[in-house]
């Protein structure tokens, strides 16, 4: 998929979701308290941090990885594969429960 495809995609899931919104021009991503949840890198992939347990159990359910921006590794993250892409549903409940993940983690 095209970045731009990947954007819009993006934005029906954010836009979809309560208590935050999409963020960036260049660099897209979500954020809440101090801390990125999110992102779409400009390979258009879509990354989602979660809790270490969590992250496992989703990439083993959905075979998928970590997920790398920029050629780095970022922690906590897990690629998310297009194949869910257009689940909205189930797109939007990762979102959310990430956004709950980074505000149960200490303030920055």
């Amino acid at each position: 998929m095209n970045w731009n495809d990947a954007l819009k995609v993006y934005d029906t899931i954010t836009e979809a979701c309560n208590g935050f919104e999409r963020k960036g021009k260049t660099m897209i991503y979500t954020s809440s308290n101090s801390y990125m949840f999110t992102l779409l890198n400009k390979d258009a992939e879509i990354g989602i941090r979660l809790p270490k347990d969590e992250a496992a159990l989703f990439m083993k359910k959905h075979n998928t990885g970590f997920y790398y921006s920029h050629g780095a590794k970022m922690k906590d993250y897990v690629l998310v594969p297009e194949s869910l892409w257009n689940d909205k549903n189930l797109m939007v409940s990762y979102f959310e429960q990430s956004f709950a993940f980074v505000n149960s983690l200490p303030s920055k």
